[in-house]
């Protein structure tokens, strides 16, 4: 296949291209791969996975903050829920990528941002802390229950 039908396969039909880049890889045809394509899709999954941990980050963290500052016991139970599932989904992303537990609290600050920004626009009456209250420690963001 030329260069330029594997690029319009690219475009045309993913699935078939991805197909095709497998069995060149496992044949070792690295002289028929769509280098400049499988470079970006490969790029594209570490974004993707950082994006995912971020997204599961930020929620983590809404969720913490209502369940630690928001008074409305009729609500703890649902909060707890989502803080074990947002946890549990994290916790998948790190192991299939421990590195990024270090992508985790780098960007811890900005995400507590994010989260808090969310919980003070939906709770406007509630007192949340500017600085981060919860500890720049994955395990314990993952694990411990703040509210007891």
């Amino acid at each position: 296949m030329s260069k330029k039908s594997v690029q319009n396969l690219y475009n045309e039909d993913f699935y078939l291209w991805v197909e095709d880049t497998v069995s060149k890889l496992k044949a070792r045809d690295n002289d028929n791969l769509d280098w400049e394509n499988l470079i970006e899709e490969v790029e594209s999954l570490g974004k993707s996975q950082r994006k995912t941990v971020r997204s599961f980050l930020v929620r983590l963290l809404e969720h913490l903050l209502k369940r630690c500052y928001v008074p409305m016991s009729d609500c703890y139970r649902g909060w707890e829920i989502e803080i074990r599932n947002f946890r549990q989904r994290l916790q998948i992303e790190l192991e299939d990528s421990p590195s990024l537990k270090n992508f985790m609290l780098e960007i811890l600050a900005k995400s507590y941002e994010m989260a808090l920004e969310n919980v003070r626009d939906g709770y406007p009456d509630v007192y949340f802390s500017d600085v981060c209250p919860f500890p720049s420690d994955v395990d314990a963001l993952l694990n411990k229950k703040f509210w007891e």
